[in-house]
Parts: structure tokens; sequence; C-alpha cells
């Protein structure tokens, strides 16, 4: 990233949590969030958090790291739900490509 160029740090999640006093609920860190001009993702994510109350930013930490890690492994187009791995998926949309559609020689 070019220096002065990015966005705002204060907007991101974990900068949320220490915007607000635990235990909390789930709405109130979506709140929060959108009272300190956070982006829509980030209070979306607030939002689809798996537990309605969180008694430590540790709880919301652990929560946003296994999103994180879902998130990150999850197959690009894989309907049946089923987890891949990551050093597979370019040459699974490559092979899966319509013929013309690809680099392969």
């Amino acid at each position: 990233m070019a220096f002065g160029v990015g966005e705002n740090p204060s907007r991101s999640p974990v900068a949320q949590l220490d915007a607000v006093e635990f235990p909390v609920w789930r709405d109130q860190l979506a709140k929060r969030a959108a009272e300190n001009d956070s982006t829509a993702d980030v209070i979306n994510l607030f939002k689809s958090l798996p537990r309605a109350r969180y008694e430590s930013k540790v709880e919301v930490l652990r929560d946003l790291a296994e999103a994180a890690r879902r998130f990150a492994t999850w197959g690009a187009g894989d309907e049946e739900g089923i987890l891949r791995d990551r050093r597979n998926i370019g040459r699974d949309l490559m092979e899966g490509a319509p013929e013309g559609m690809t680099k392969h020689p």
C-alpha cells in the first residue's frame, strides 16, 4: 500500500471493539460501528457474528478469526459447501474453464 493511501484504521472491526464496554450484545457492536462511520462491511460483519452476547473482546476476536479462516478456505464456486485446499484454487478454475478460456498450453 502506498504511503498515505488506504482506509482509516480506526474504522476497522478491532478498533470498534476498543470503543465498547464488555459484556456487549452483537447488536450493540453493530450500532457502535455505525456511529463511528465504519464501512457497511464492518457493520454487517458484526451483525453476522454467531453469538448474541459477548463477555470479552477475546470472544469476539475468536469468532472473527474463525470467520476469516472459513472464508479464506472456502472453494470458489463450490455448491456442495466442501472446504477445499487453497493451493488448488487457480488450477481448479482453469481446468474447469470453457474451451479456449485458459492459459494452459
